[in-house]
Parts: structure tokens; sequence; C-alpha cells
């Protein structure tokens, strides 16, 4: 089974993410923040990261990058998911070494989707 790690401040985000992922045979843990997500992917070595990029403390962007410049986890992929929408935005978040980025509001099966194809893994 997959594991899958959502980092995002929201509640309710969090809520669907780890619904729709689950419904879909995901393995999901959570985080309210970027440290917390860091020290999760380090312990936990998941199979892709999704991070909102607005977190208090370190948000996702500052997350991203750590998470790349780490030997232990710089090989998964990062999702950034933000309401943050603009083009200098996407392309903090791709330098950040984001492998893709997907606005608010989003649709579960967007996310899903891009999940499913980063590991490889067919629809259910």
């Amino acid at each position: 089974m997959h594991k899958v790690l959502i980092a995002d401040d929201e509640h309710n985000i969090r809520h669907i993410l780890d619904f729709s992922l689950h419904s879909e045979g995901f393995d999901v843990v959570s985080a309210t923040n970027g440290e917390d997500a860091f020290t999760l992917a380090v312990n936990e070595n998941p199979d892709l990261i999704i991070l909102d990029v607005m977190m208090p403390g370190q948000g996702g962007v500052e997350t991203c990058r750590q998470l790349k410049a780490d030997e232990r986890v710089a090989d998964i992929p990062v999702i950034l998911l933000t309401a943050k929408a603009s083009r200098q935005d996407r392309e903090e978040g791709k330098a950040a070494g984001a492998d893709e980025y997907i606005t608010k509001p989003f649709s579960p099966q967007k996310v899903i989707h891009a999940v499913q194809g980063f590991l490889g893994v067919k629809s259910s």
C-alpha cells in the first residue's frame, strides 16, 4: 500500500484529502505544519508528499526545499497545494523542487489523479 503524507493547517482540507485518498486505497499520514511534515517524511518515508504552501511557521515551499535538500527524502515526489496561483508562485514552487502545483479550490479527484500518476497506480 502506498503512503501519502498530507501537510495542511486547515482541518477540512486534511479531512477531504485523507478520506479521498483512503477511499482509493492509500495509507495517509498528516501534519499541520512544515516542521512536522519534514519529521514525518524522514520517519515514515511516504511515497508522496502533499504540502500546503501557506502554513504557520514553515510553509510548503520552504518545507519542499528542505525535503529536496535531504538525501533521505529527496526522491519523494512533492505536490504543492495552494491558493496562490500566479506564475511567479508556480515558478517559486518549481524552483523549490515541487513536482506538481495544484491550486485551491481543487477537486479531490484532480489530486487523486496526480497522486496515482506519480505513483503509477491505476484508478480503482
